[in-house]
């Protein structure tokens, strides 16, 4: 069998094809992914720089991928710097937990919701103030461009959601010549990315307010993302690596005497699971028959169209029934909102404490291992 550490990487300059990594949003359920990539990291060589001239994330996923852009001159660094704050996190250090802070949120989204005015205020079920904080604090965001000039990186994507437009909205920080490109209902612009762009991929729609960039107010990337492989694509993608967080073949089905009417909190996490979840399995799919049909397609390079590799890595196991275990670990306050397990979908979202992020952390680790040989192979030069 092929060694552990027989993976060698040059830095990203010197490598050919460009190699994409693509993180999907899914809030705690992020966790997953940096177990996923520590897994990757233990299958190259242990002072690797930065595998990938592309990185691309979305909501959650788009903290993990900066986080992984501001020390992409060692990937093994990056990584422990994620894994440090994902098994240390606490809820409030994403939201207010204390009752003046939810009560006021609550208050300003139940009056815009009947009156639809004072759209000056928020609205929002929650203040996600701290998450501004904890961003400011350990993510240096001057690093990327003094990464990319080192040739550690090409390009950083961030995607979120413009409210006014409807449209999804990749904001791209690259060392490429690339263009801001416009499709239907996708758009990339050019931008230098700031925590104010992070703050309104994460921004779950109900949940956590709308940030507004210039002339436009932004939430979360997931929604309306119906291609997420696609602006690492744009920005030139041969091989994609993307870590998924939905773990759909492990869901269960209820047994009827467990069928009851949804709550809200039910309702809602099923609406935010399908956006966090759906469309990057449905582009994965769509992406492999591109790849299939391809080689009966004889003017290629006229076309301007190419294969581009996919591997993806996604739980094995079920995180809303993970979420379920670890029910009791959140604040009581959101407790309260969820009431009981049946909402696992928007409990898993919310879980930002560390027992359930270390147990996704060793999952995500597991899943990347079981794949060691396809990791091996789509790191080939």
């Amino acid at each position: 069998m092929t060694s552990e550490r027989s993976v060698k990487q040059q830095s990203p300059q010197k490598s050919s094809p460009a190699i994409a990594l693509v993180l999907s949003g899914g809030g705690a359920r992020a966790a997953y992914q940096v177990g996923a990539l520590r897994g990757i990291a233990r299958l190259l060589d242990k002072d690797v720089p930065n595998p990938f001239s592309i990185i691309s994330g979305t909501s959650a996923g788009a903290l993990n991928a900066t986080g992984l852009a501001t020390h992409a001159h060692r990937l093994r660094t990056g990584i422990r710097v994620l894994e440090y704050i994902w098994g240390n996190i606490q809820s409030d250090q994403i939201y207010r937990l204390d009752s003046a802070g939810l009560i006021s949120s609550a208050s300003n989204w139940v009056f815009s919701f009947l009156t639809n005015r004072g759209r000056r205020v928020p609205a929002s079920l929650l203040d996600n103030s701290p998450l501004e904080e904890l961003l400011r604090q350990v993510l240096r965001l001057e690093r990327i461009n003094a990464n990319m000039e080192a040739g550690y990186l090409d390009s950083l994507v961030v995607t979120a959601s413009g409210y006014t437009s409807g449209n999804s909205v990749s904001f791209f920080q690259s060392v490429n010549n690339i263009e801001n490109w416009s499709r239907a209902h996708r758009v990339g612009i050019r931008t230098e990315l700031r925590h104010m762009h992070l703050l309104a991929s994460t921004a779950i729609p109900t949940l956590f307010p709308a940030v507004r960039i210039e002339q436009q107010y932004y939430g979360d990337g997931a929604i309306r993302q119906l291609a997420p492989l696609s602006p690492a694509i744009h920005m030139g993608a041969d091989r994609i690596l993307a870590i998924g967080v939905s773990g759909a073949a492990t869901r269960r089905d209820p047994h009827p005497e467990q069928l009851v009417q949804p709550s809200l909190s039910q309702i809602i996490g099923h609406v935010l699971n399908s956006a966090f979840v759906d469309t990057l399995e449905s582009d994965m799919a769509v992406l492999e028959r591109y790849n299939q049909l391809l080689p009966y397609c004889t003017d290629q390079e006229s076309l301007g169209i190419r294969p581009v590799k996919l591997l993806d890595i996604t739980p094995s196991q079920d995180l809303n029934r993970l979420a379920e275990d670890y029910f009791t670990s959140l604040p009581r306050t959101i407790r309260m909102f969820i009431r009981d397990t049946n909402s696992s979908s928007i409990a898993s979202l919310l879980m930002f404490e560390k027992e359930y992020c270390k147990q996704l952390m060793d999952l995500g680790v597991a899943d990347a291992m079981a794949k060691r040989e396809q990791i091996h192979e789509f790191f080939k030069a």
